[in-house]
């Protein structure tokens, strides 16, 4: 959300709930007027604002006593989806983003190749990109070899079933008919259904071995094949390889085994965690480069190998004092929190921050633990206040840090 926006809503939200008798009184004696957009313009009477046009509205008189405290009501507290967190300590580390990209993971790719010399009569998949499911029919093999392989394990049960009882060699021969046919390719239920020569499958259907998704397509139908030809490539994407390069002073960072986080290019409101699997022992050539390589699931297969990412690596450091980052409002100013003063009551409270994780930044100066702070809504208050005050809500603090 830009800050424009910020403001629009904000008075939307949180001056239009003021129902207030001053505000029948247009022309209040004394009475000043603001930009919500430009705080530094102000003058005595209504008007449009003369850097952007927008109709200024009045700057609300406050005492001394509440000039730098903001109060709202229930109603707009609930509007404005204000939740508040009480300050404690929590580890906090300083978080580098290192560019990355996903690629296929090379242990889940399956080559599927012909087991048998023969002609290709029929591919179920013809274009790149399909998804494959485990058992899924590829392609239909015409092969003299398998023909003949199933006339001798047809051969092999007769035999069995006939002299079985009295000949034990007859068992074994069938068991190794039924092997061969198996080391050919033909699942256990194509080689059940072998009843007797009316059976017989000149043409036998070769099915998938693994689930995933086809990059390669090495045939055409009517070809013919060798054994060992190369038909198809499927490859696996429930996982993911984050690939990732490393200079000397990050590797410090990092080890194998370690959780580390990833934000792919498209989903940026959504990152997901990655295991450390490898860490290259040498230098890219002529490179102060080491390789990393994190495994990252994709169960719902929306992620694609060559998608670009982003990788989180957060230094360790001892417990510390920290908030969310968007409870941390940074201006030119510095950086400041809106601390609950009383019921409904807000100040702001310049802050000096440290290290910043993914969620969390460290608080150094400016808060103690036990103080309850504004973590969602903060910039909605910073613009109320600037609306109530008609300047900035920091603006007499100057750069200074630490509590008054």
């Amino acid at each position: 959300m830009t800050f424009r926006s910020v403001y629009i809503i904000t008075l939307v939200l949180l001056t239009a709930c003021n129902g207030s008798p001053d505000n029948d009184h247009l022309h209040a004696e004394g009475a000043q007027y603001t930009c919500p957009m430009h705080p530094q313009v102000v003058q005595d009477k209504p008007g449009a604002c003369p850097i952007c046009g927008m109709d200024l509205v009045e700057v609300r008189a406050l005492s001394d006593a509440n000039q730098n405290e903001l109060m709202l009501s229930d109603n707009q507290i609930k509007l404005a989806n204000i939740t508040l967190q009480r300050v404690t300590k929590k580890p906090v580390g300083e978080t580098i983003v290192i560019n990355g990209r996903l690629a296929v993971d090379e242990e889940k790719t399956e080559v599927i190749s012909s087991r048998s010399a023969g002609r290709i009569e029929r591919l179920h998949i013809r274009e790149t990109g399909q998804p494959v499911r485990k058992g899924q029919p590829l392609y239909v093999l015409y092969s003299e070899t398998l023909l003949t392989l199933q006339q001798e394990y047809l051969l092999a049960r007769e035999q069995f079933e006939s002299l079985g009882e009295t000949e034990k060699r007859y068992e074994s021969f069938l068991k190794a008919a039924r092997g061969k046919l198996l080391l050919y390719g033909m699942a256990e239920i194509q080689i059940d259904r072998l009843s007797n020569r009316e059976s017989l499958q000149p043409r036998v259907t070769f099915l998938s071995p693994s689930t995933g998704m086809v990059t390669e397509i090495n045939a055409s139908e009517g070809q013919y094949v060798d054994e060992g030809g190369i038909i198809y490539k499927v490859e696996d994407i429930s996982s993911l390889w984050v690939d990732a390069e490393l200079y000397p002073n990050e590797t410090s960072l990092v080890k194998q085994g370690d959780e580390i986080t990833v934000r792919v290019t498209g989903f940026e409101t959504s990152p997901v965690e990655a295991r450390v699997t490898f860490l290259s022992p040498e230098y890219r050539t002529n490179s102060q480069i080491t390789l990393m390589r994190a495994e990252m699931k994709n169960p719902d297969l929306q992620f694609t190998p060559g998608q670009h990412a982003e990788v989180f690596f957060t230094s360790s450091s001892d417990d510390a004092i920290a908030l969310p980052v968007d409870a941390v409002i940074r201006d030119g100013t510095g950086a400041h929190v809106y601390v609950q003063s009383g019921n409904n009551t807000f100040k702001p409270q310049m802050v000096k921050t440290g290290a910043e994780g993914f969620d969390f930044v460290e608080i150094t100066e400016g808060l103690a633990e036990g103080d309850t702070v504004a973590v969602s809504g903060a910039y909605l208050l910073y613009s109320e206040m600037i609306l109530k005050k008609g300047s900035h809500p920091m603006a007499e603090h100057g750069h200074s840090d630490g509590k008054e």
